[in-house]
């Protein structure tokens, strides 16, 4: 080892960086604010502690999320002291089976065990649950990945999970089972873990023996489960440290719990806390921006961060009036970009969910502007977006029998490999007519292939013309969608794994209000999707500006940050759980702290919802950003934005008054509704109201939704569109 690269390493730290790295006897909690070099501090209290305290590297035990970090973190630390090669760094799921295989008998494993995957999950329940298709048997398994990131056995109280008292049962069946087998899931890694710890006290003695020292890496995203395994592995001995930042806690919706991070201190008495508050990557405007938004919240242990970096310019805040103008006006700022030489790869667009994309892809697709997307297909390559388009491919050639064969038997109809070869072998004598050869071959297929054709069959025929109903293209498409199963099959896809397929779906029907309701317009649209879709991917290493949602920007930072889609409903999505608008808040501070020198929101005054305008708010954030901490601008105008509103706003950047709209250019939310309404919300769908109360002025509905789901609205504020009996 050598001693002087230490020093010299310890003497680029910063005092309170200094002081996390070299702490050493109390427990010890780090909040690491954005951009305030954690890593380092980490790499250097590993070195730290093998080089001047005289730690065996192999006492160390480092856990973190990803083996990315795992491996980036020892490679690091191994550049201090060659001598942290041996120290134990792992993921929570890798260490758990670390532990398990070596001590797997105690739990009457073989240490040959297998880990089951989501997959392998599914095919044990489909065995002890034969009757029950795939996506209710995934529902199952989702249910039962919950159960056990809350530490939860069928034995404990489940009501957090859900309220069904069948779940309890399949459960127990489940664990049964996986247990006669001698497998365990990735959950077992971690609860199995705990149990094997806290049932054997001599394997539990040996391991707080063998690891004096515990550090956790972005313990803010750790679970329950995670929680109690952490608290067995720490003896009265063990020197534990945990890095993490409460304001940065965003995945709530995976098990993760920011309670961990906020009673650290109470579980670990004697707790001592050093903040990292120095940030090396935003501007000091960035930064109080942030701050002031994100201190809005109440669970949040506080924290101040400040730079040396120079203040910059103000964020900017930009008031437009639809999407399709937020996405203009972005692509003429990006080629006012390539026109001035600045790189594409500065920019970041930010937005809150994965269908948002469509608008950007379009533009600058037209554009002519290279782009990126991080963390999900194009939109037109997801899965529910081309199941709807060759729906809708068929019913403009019956001879296309690419998708034909994509949407056959999607959802199940009972029709397997055997049934489409008949099918396909009329091709030649139906004259290429895909509908005729199922004509002509229904006297071939079994009485279930059968039945699954006639209807396949009824339904092309249902659809095969526009309904007269409607103006634009939505109306069909909608139709199609509903009436061909892929609707519920989605929305099924979207509970059981938390996906967020009908968004797109919805986005798609978006697409298609250009377009007239007829088969000129049909084609039209097609056309033009393939245009779009068919387009080569930017290549790596050719400059693209990056679209990514802001939960996949956790760990990334860019010259300038765009956030898009600033609305009430969209970002914060509509939400009663006071702790799940706390959580959306921290995601507006991660998205905000990704900026290294600009940052700007863009807020629209209404939204296509299922192809019609919608007036939407400006989201709730915007109003917390203080006056003097950013630029606003009101109304867009192709020289630039105007400094005079385009409507409207109360005092302290109010949410906008609504407007009387021209009827002939939108269709406007009513504001009145009664008991027994059909209603319809962009993020649960189609619903029936339950009660009409008054708040005040403020209408207050409660819907009831196909999904079982209820929830409350001020239409003022969150768009409810009427559905037509």
């Amino acid at each position: 080892m050598n001693p002087v690269k230490l020093t010299q390493f310890l003497q680029t730290l910063n005092p309170r960086q200094s002081d996390a790295v070299l702490h050493y006897e109390n427990p010890l909690l780090i909040l690491a604010g954005a951009g305030s070099g954690k890593t380092r501090v980490i790499i250097g209290k590993i070195a730290y502690l093998i080089g001047s305290q005289g730690i065996d590297p192999s006492s160390i035990l480092a856990v973190t999320f990803t083996n990315k970090a795992a491996e980036e973190m020892r490679t690091r630390a191994a550049d201090l002291d060659p001598r942290a090669q041996g120290v134990l760094i792992k993921t929570f799921h890798s260490f758990g089976a670390w532990l398990l295989r070596r001590n797997a008998t105690h739990l009457g494993l073989s240490s040959q065990f297998t880990i089951y995957d989501d997959e392998d999950q599914l095919t044990l329940l489909g065995t002890l649950y034969p009757e029950s298709n795939k996506n209710q048997l995934r529902g199952v398994a989702r249910q039962i990945s919950r159960a056990k990131d809350y530490g939860l056995s069928p034995e404990h109280n489940l009501d957090q999970i859900t309220g069904d008292p069948e779940f309890r049962i399949a459960y127990r069946r489940y664990e049964k089972r996986l247990r006669e087998i001698g497998n365990v899931d990735f959950g077992d890694l971690i609860g199995r873990t705990t149990e094997l710890l806290t049932q054997e006290p001599s394997i539990r003695q040996r391991i707080h023996d063998r690891f004096r020292v515990i550090l956790v890496d972005e313990y803010q995203d750790s679970n329950l489960a995670q929680d109690q395994m952490l608290r067995a592995l720490t003896g009265p001995q063990t020197y534990i440290c945990v890095v993490g930042d409460d304001d940065q806690s965003i995945y709530r919706f995976r098990g993760a719990e920011v309670a961990n991070i906020l009673e650290f201190a109470t579980r670990y008495p004697g707790t001592d806390t050093i903040r990292l508050e120095q940030n090396y990557r935003s501007t000091g405007s960035i930064l109080a921006l942030a701050g002031a938004v994100v201190s809005k919240n109440e669970g949040r242990l506080g924290k101040t961060l400040w730079t040396e970096n120079p203040e910059g310019v103000l964020p900017q805040v930009y008031y437009l009036e639809d999407g399709e103008e937020e996405a203009a006006s972005i692509t003429q700022l990006l080629k006012e970009d390539l026109a001035k030489g600045r790189p594409l790869e500065d920019t970041a667009i930010l937005y809150r969910t994965n269908a948002q994309s469509r608008l950007f892809e379009t533009s600058f697709l037209h554009g002519a502007i290279p782009y990126r997307i991080i963390g999900t297909l194009r939109f037109y390559e997801r899965e529910e977006v081309k199941d709807a388009l060759a729906f809708l491919k068929f019913l403009a050639n019956q001879k296309d029998e690419v998708a034909f064969r994509r949407i056959i038997n999607k959802p199940s109809r009972g029709l397997g490999n055997a049934a489409l070869s008949r099918i396909l072998d009329r091709i030649t004598s139906a004259r290429g007519n895909l509908a005729l050869s199922i004509e002509y071959a229904l006297s071939d297929l079994s009485s279930k292939a059968r039945k699954g054709a006639e209807a396949f069959l009824y339904l092309v025929r249902d659809l095969e013309h526009p309904p007269a109903a409607g103006d634009t293209l939505t109306a069909w498409l909608s139709v199609v969608i509903e009436k061909s199963g892929l609707g519920e099959y989605h929305q099924e896809q979207d509970e059981v794994a938390g996906t967020q397929k009908m968004q797109n779906l919805e986005e798609l029907l978006n697409a298609a209000s250009l377009y007239p309701n007829s088969l000129d317009g049909l084609t039209e649209f097609l056309e033009a999707v393939e245009l779009d879709s068919s387009r080569e991917e930017t290549a790596e290493g050719v400059d693209a500006v990056t679209l990514i949602t802001i939960h996949n920007t956790k760990g990334l930072e860019f010259t300038r940050v765009l956030c898009t889609g600033m609305e009430e409903g969209l970002f914060p999505r509509n939400n009663d759980d006071p702790l799940e608008l706390e959580e959306e808040r921290r995601l507006f501070y991660v998205a905000a702290t990704r900026a290294r020198k600009e940052l700007y929101f863009y807020s629209c005054a209404r939204r296509r919802i299922h192809g019609r305008y919608v007036d939407s708010a400006p989201s709730r954030f915007l109003d917390e950003i203080p006056p003097e901490l950013c630029t606003r601008h009101f109304g867009y105008e192709p020289t630039g934005f105007s400094k005079k509103p385009s409507r409207p706003y109360e005092q302290n950047w109010g949410r906008p008054i609504p407007q009387p709209r021209d009827k002939a250019s939108t269709n406007t939310v009513q504001s009145q509704y009664k008991l027994g309404d059909r209603v319809y919300s962009d993020e649960y769908g189609t619903g029936e109201v339950r009660k009409v109360t008054f708040n005040g002025n403020e209408e207050v509905v409660l819907v009831q939704f196909a999904t079982g789901k209820t929830a409350t609205f001020l239409p003022r504020y969150t768009p409810l569109e009427k559905v037509a009996e």
